[in-house]
């Protein structure tokens, strides 16, 4: 593990006393020793006995390019998750924020991987009280509880922390809950019908932009499924430069652009494509051992909630620990109106309570 400051352009603004970033060690979509990114937030004040608590934040989708690391530019969108984090800072929260491996180190980040972005998340929590251990006083430290939080992609990669944070965490960390802000669900039910002129208009360019992330990094992970063999020109124009743009940029290129021109041939007749994807993005739905909040809003249109209320729907039939509510906002708009609910909740996990 290697360390340095963090500029403090990048710092969560009147919140953080230092911070850092680290390279760590974790594991990446091909089930190998890796290296990530993250950055690790000290809240200003005395720490309490036994340290610091911890949030792992899972930042949502930035792009894929190692620029797009929010432990290099900050959050895709600063303005809103600064202060969301401020208001966990002022809490008395450490905030600790993986990059997940492959954005701004070797290789591509596994877009939507659960597992994967699960082990970052863990690891990122391990590699931070490593590091504290080392270079902070005891006073100061990093406990050993914590909880992750996470808002879009990183809703997902939240969530699916939650049913594995325990196994990967081991008895180096004391576990205690999670919460997701329009989590992203059932996704790959998205993908199956795409093929030549279907869907038959352009998606919004949002849309477009996750869609295109995806095919890039699926091709990458899993390239015995044979997608750049049904990529038109179109197809391969867009999904390179999905390799080059972060998402605000990647956006402005893909205003009536249609997704269903990027293959010859639908996706979901490749041998293994249905299988493959279901592993590679399908959310837990049994297993969770803490508990954990999913909040949405009701406008949100880049995670639309139809897809999301299925989901909550299968967790609470295989009664799971699960706290879900909506919100009248959008998708944004859904962290700051959600901390009247998730404060309290967190606040219970990290005391013991449910």
């Amino acid at each position: 593990m290697s360390w340095s400051p963090l500029a403090r352009s990048l710092w969560i603004p009147e919140t953080t006393s230092r911070a850092f970033v680290l390279t760590y060690v974790t594991v990446d979509a091909f089930g190998k020793r890796a290296r990530s990114t993250g950055t690790v937030f000290v809240p200003r004040g005395r720490a309490p006995k036994g340290g610091w608590p911890v949030i792992s934040w899972a930042h949502g989708t930035s792009g894929l390019h190692d620029s797009c690391a929010p432990s290099r530019t900050g959050p895709a969108l600063p303005e809103r998750d600064w202060k969301y984090l401020a208001s966990w800072m002022r809490q008395g929260y450490a905030v600790v924020a993986s990059d997940y491996a492959g954005l701004g180190t070797r290789g591509l980040p596994a877009y939507l991987d659960g597992k994967t972005t699960a082990y970052n998340v863990v690891d990122m929590v391990l590699a931070a009280r490593e590091f504290s251990g080392r270079h902070f006083p005891r006073s100061a430290r990093l406990a050993r509880k914590w909880v992750t939080i996470g808002q879009s992609q990183g809703a997902g990669a939240a969530v699916y922390t939650a049913r594995h944070a325990t196994e990967f965490g081991g008895s180096r960390l004391d576990y205690r809950g999670a919460v997701g802000t329009g989590t992203p669900a059932y996704i790959e039910n998205y993908l199956l019908p795409l093929g030549p002129k279907v869907p038959p208009i352009a998606l919004p360019p949002g849309l477009t932009a996750y869609l295109t992330y995806i095919f890039t990094s699926l091709r990458h992970v899993h390239p015995e499924l044979g997608i750049d063999e049904i990529l038109t020109p179109t197809g391969r124009e867009y999904l390179s430069l999905a390799e080059k743009e972060c998402v605000f940029t990647f956006e402005k290129h893909l205003k009536n652009v249609n997704v269903g021109d990027y293959f010859t041939s639908p996706p979901s007749a490749l041998p293994g494509f249905r299988k493959t994807v279901r592993a590679y993005m399908g959310m837990p739905e049994s297993g969770f051992d803490k508990p954990f909040f999913m909040a949405h809003g009701l406008k949100d249109t880049d995670v639309p909630i139809p897809a999301t209320l299925a989901y909550v729907g299968v967790l609470r039939s295989n009664r799971q620990p699960l706290t879900f509510k909506t919100y009248a906002t959008d998708h944004s708009g859904t962290l700051s109106a959600s901390l009247k609910h998730t404060v309290p909740f967190v606040k219970r996990l990290f005391r013991g309570g449910s």
